[in-house]
């Protein structure tokens, strides 16, 4: 037997374990509040049930935004891989109108496309990386604009009607079933995303931001690292344009502009890319304000949703997410 001393955690370590446990704990009861607090909106507003349906779908793509911050890369094309499951839906409905179906479909070929672009984006980083996905994305546009005989161009198409498990339920309860699946998926990828960043792998997507050259001295593949997290980043694309799709019924090539991108950044910003919770505050957020703010004032909903983002920039970088945790570590301590 060995006479080796059995290590144990250091005084100084305590404290730091201890605050992580305390995040982790407060980020599982703000997700579970939040979840129910989506519900009783849903249930009291029934006008918002789409509304938030579409904002968690976009926080699902989101988070795929999330995993490429924290490698220090900004993807200004990401509305590629939501068109992709769109349009997959809208292909392949009038055939394959089963739901439960079309979801995995839609974020397998975003996948696909994810890798092979992949292949090609991570070589490059920082702006080069950010306007390559910009280019890639508006020439998936422009196919999709010009080639009407197939996707009827601007005028876009309208999805079939959609069955879930083989039957066809009525509007209602096709909301209720939609809002559902939405926000289990959020919670699903949610986990997967906070599980994946506390794995080795996770953890080297910031080495990839602070000290790459370092990472491959380790003996880590910095581009392997960034291509696994890009292309799972294009599958979490997909399943969301697929939830879009089916959610408002109609898809155009508007999905891949470059404005549909934007707007996915916008979101990342404003939720905080401390959490994976961030992106969904920051969905759920952009949404509502963008809806009150179009009814308010309809020729200035875009103003004030840029107001909303320079306040942020300026005076809550952390995003929603850095106020919430701030505000509650707080009153804790």
């Amino acid at each position: 037997m060995s006479n080796t001393p059995a290590r144990h955690p250091s005084a100084s370590s305590l404290p730091r374990l201890g605050g992580a446990a305390r995040g982790a704990g407060l980020e599982m009861a703000l997700t579970l509040i939040g979840a129910l607090a989506l519900i009783l909106i849903a249930w009291a507003a029934p006008w918002l049930r789409f509304v938030l349906t579409i904002a968690l779908a976009k926080g699902i793509a989101v988070l795929g935004i999330l995993l490429l911050l924290r490698a220090g890369q900004v993807s200004f094309g990401h509305a590629m891989f939501l068109a992709t499951g769109a349009y997959t839906v809208a292909f392949l409905a009038p055939s394959v109108p089963e739901a439960l179906i079309l979801l995995p479909l839609g974020g397998a070929l975003a996948l696909g496309l994810g890798l092979v672009v992949g292949l090609f984006v991570v070589r490059y980083r920082d702006i080069f990386f950010g306007m390559l996905n910009l280019a890639l994305s508006m020439v998936l546009y422009s196919l999709l604009e010009k080639l009407y005989s197939l996707t009827k161009g601007t005028d876009g198409i309208r999805v079939a009607g959609l069955t879930f498990a083989g039957q066809s339920p009525p509007r209602e309860t096709q909301e209720w079933l939609m809002f559902g699946l939405a926000l289990g998926l959020a919670l699903v990828f949610g986990l997967l995303v906070r599980a994946y960043l506390a794995s080795p792998m996770g953890q080297a997507l910031k080495g990839i931001k602070t000290r790459e050259t370092r990472l491959e001295f380790m003996g880590v593949p910095a581009r392997r690292v960034l291509l696994f997290a890009y292309a799972f980043s294009a599958l979490m694309g997909g399943v969301a344009g697929t939830l879009v799709a089916m959610t408002s019924r109609h898809v155009t090539p508007l999905l891949a502009y470059w404005t549909s991108s934007g707007e996915l950044v916008f979101i990342a910003i404003l939720g905080g890319a401390g959490s994976a919770l961030g992106p969904f505050l920051g969905a759920v957020a952009f949404e509502l304000v963008r809806v009150y703010a179009a009814a308010q004032l309809a020729d200035a909903w875009q103003m004030i949703l840029g107001a909303v983002l320079l306040g942020v920039i300026l005076f809550a970088p952390g995003g929603v997410w850095g106020i919430l945790s701030a505000r509650l570590k707080g009153r804790a301590a």
